[in-house]
């Protein structure tokens, strides 16, 4: 009999808590859409502009930095085999001497 009545009085206290946790929930996510509607009409159109404008001077610099990169490797790629010794070079080679007997 004691145990039932601290299962209803637990249960009375969850379903109290479990009733705020609900209010709670649904305010909040209205407060957060208020604050993203505000926040993009206080942003002065001026300074949209040049965030978008320096964002695509990053975006520009780093296709550079690529393209630099890629440049550079190719580069490197071209004098090491320009620069091969004829030992590296035959070693390379598929060509067998069987083929030319």
């Amino acid at each position: 009999m004691i145990k039932l009545i601290k299962m209803i009085d637990n249960y009375g206290r969850w379903n109290k808590m479990a009733k705020k946790r609900k209010t709670q929930q649904t305010q909040q996510p209205s407060y957060e859409q208020k604050e993203k509607n505000t926040l993009g009409s206080l942003m002065n159109e001026e300074l949209l502009q040049k965030l978008k404008a320096t964002k695509k001077q990053l975006q520009d610099q780093e296709v550079k930095q690529k393209e630099e990169e890629e440049a550079r490797i190719r580069e490197e790629k071209r004098l090491k085999e320009k620069n091969k010794s004829f030992e590296e070079l035959l070693n390379e080679s598929n060509i067998s001497w069987k083929d030319f007997k």
